[in-house]
């Protein structure tokens, strides 16, 4: 395949099994982070950088060594994204509100302004943006988050008609509640929230779905390497959920 593929938020969680899926069809990864223990701890083979996804001039910083060292770019990942603040709208935190979107939204901007010319160049390419069901249905308590959540699909939509004139695909993945550490601290949150136990929440999360279960990150990087392959070829511009599909997107039990 030997794609050159970038991966923000691509040390740890979701990101980082999106870039060893990538890597396991032989495509060169480049991940970033904020976090530099993450970066730290990426595996061999798989280049990192700190990068704060919402700082426009690391953003273009991190761009330049990718067309000095790689020449190109062939799939984005704009995964870049943090859950926000856990509260209903009137005790909102503007500043936390802020923080929020500056990340999920900002840093998906700014992620295809600066790998746009270089798939422009080339004449393909591949932008992929992780937005969520809250993106799609909304999230009681997380206003910031769904928000932030909705606008990228508008922002991919945007892109995928600017950009298909130069033979570039754009969609966004919709994951649901996947498995591991950042889903049990939003769930966490959110049964302090609603005066409920973190087991009442997760239950209810999964028997939201259709499948009754959560998504593994697994799930969501395999989607990833489906829509950056030729077998996706004719799909831009559309959302495509890995969910178990929801059913009841705010189960209170």
């Amino acid at each position: 395949m030997n794609q050159r593929v970038l991966i923000t938020a691509g040390a740890s969680g979701i990101g980082l099994v999106m870039a060893k899926a990538f890597v396991a069809t032989g495509a060169e990864v480049w991940v970033t982070d904020v976090d530099p223990a993450a970066i730290g701890s990426v595996p061999a083979g798989i280049r990192a950088s700190r990068v704060d996804a919402s700082d426009e001039d690391a953003v273009r910083s991190l761009f330049n060594d990718i067309n000095g060292i790689w020449g190109g770019l062939d799939v984005l990942c704009a995964n870049a994204g943090i859950k926000g603040p856990t509260a209903p709208v009137e005790e909102m935190p503007f500043g936390e509100w802020r923080d929020c979107i500056a990340v999920n939204l900002d840093g998906a901007m700014l992620a295809a302004k600066y790998a746009a010319p270089l798939m422009k160049a080339q004449g393909k390419g591949v932008m992929l943006f992780t937005s969520s069901t809250a993106g799609l249905y909304g999230f009681p308590y997380r206003a910031p988050y769904a928000a932030a959540k909705w606008a990228v699909i508008g922002l991919m939509k945007t892109v995928a008609m600017e950009l298909g004139p130069y033979g570039i695909r754009a969609n966004a993945i919709a994951p649901g509640s996947v498995t591991g550490p950042r889903i049990d601290n939003v769930i966490a949150a959110e049964a302090r929230a609603k005066g409920m136990t973190f087991a009442q929440v997760r239950d209810g999360y999964a028997s939201g779905t259709a499948l009754g279960r959560l998504s593994d990150p697994e799930d969501v990087a395999s989607m990833a390497v489906f829509l950056a392959s030729d077998a996706a070829r004719m799909v831009s511009g559309q959302v495509l959920t890995v969910d178990g599909f929801t059913i009841n997107p705010d189960p209170k039990v």
